[in-house]
């Protein structure tokens, strides 16, 4: 729904506790595509309310630059969800792009969060439409109620996987959520991440995968978010600066991939709108109209990074 976030780049999504005020200070600073500040699981029941002045304080204070800027309110489920739009939305003004809805388990839950964001927007003078959605898919119930989900409002900008609730959503014997199973014979986690992702890819969303929890083990992100890369999501959550530095480089294109698909794209575009062929060898490959496809995603999302093409 918003025209100036909906297309932006989330290849790090950075995560920063609303009650804290050392953390969002900090965060602008961050080298980041977007950033969240949690009003939820990061946050202490005793201090949620209180985290929301902090939170608005903090997106009209600081320069948050281009980036993706949201606020992760708390689930239905909970008492303070229509609380944390009514205050974050209605006084943080025009620079908050995002409202992120948890644990979210069907259509009608992204629903009333966009009839309580129109009433809001209509009551602070915001455009009708302002704030996009973030939904996260982090139990069973959601993942089967995904496609609905991701069809569910136009608001909607990116759906998102929550791997630790999902895991005890589905009992999974595991105490750590978002990293490796090394006893499983292969990804434990695949079938929920393409689930999701074709739901997403259908509606014309972003896809995010969730955070990895063991902070210090950069190396350890890198090869793990690889998973999620080589599928075609568009990005992860950071929990710190240093890992969002991480996975600003695993989910661009490297400049060699980005440069081949202009060659493609040119060299396709000469063939059909010069010489009048579909199809071409390309060095030692035949490239078609599928070729085109793939490399004008690969220019997409290399623009989203900030890649020029390499002078000729």
């Amino acid at each position: 729904m918003s025209d100036r976030s909906r297309n932006l780049p989330r290849r790090s999504c950075l995560a920063t506790p609303g009650s804290s005020d050392r953390f969002l200070a900090k965060a602008p600073s961050a080298i980041a595509d977007m950033t969240f500040l949690d009003l939820e699981d990061s946050v202490a029941p005793n201090e949620k309310v209180a985290a929301r002045a902090k939170v608005i304080n903090a997106i009209k204070t600081h320069d948050w630059g281009e980036r993706v800027l949201c606020v992760r309110v708390n689930g239905w489920d909970t008492r303070w969800t229509y609380a944390d739009v009514i205050e974050v939305v209605g006084n943080a003004g025009r620079r908050l792009d995002e409202i992120m809805l948890p644990k979210v388990q069907s259509a009608a839950e992204v629903i009333a969060m966009d009839l309580l964001l129109t009433q809001v927007e209509k009551d602070s003078d915001l455009p009708i439409g302002h704030i996009g959605i973030e939904a996260q898919i982090e139990t069973a119930k959601g993942l089967i109620n995904v496609d609905d989900i991701c069809s569910s409002s136009p608001r909607l900008e990116a759906i998102v996987f929550g791997p630790a609730d999902f895991a005890a959503s589905i009992e999974m014997p595991v105490l750590v959520g978002g990293v490796g199973i090394p006893d499983y014979p292969g990804d434990h986690f695949n079938y929920v991440f393409s689930r999701i992702l074709m739901a997403g890819r259908a509606n014309g969303l972003q896809v995010i995968d969730g955070p990895f929890l063991k902070v210090r083990e950069l190396q350890a992100l890198r090869e793990y978010s690889q998973r999620t890369r080589l599928l075609g999501y568009d990005g992860k959550w950071a929990l710190t600066p240093d890992q969002a530095l991480v996975l600003n480089e695993v989910y661009s294109p490297t400049q060699e991939q980005f440069d081949r698909a202009w060659d493609i794209l040119e060299a396709y575009r000469v063939a059909t709108e010069e010489d009048n062929t579909g199809a071409l060898m390309f060095g030692d490959e035949m490239i078609d109209e599928a070729s085109r496809k793939m490399a004008t995603k690969f220019l997409t999302r290399g623009k989203r990074a900030g890649l020029v093409r390499s002078s000729m």
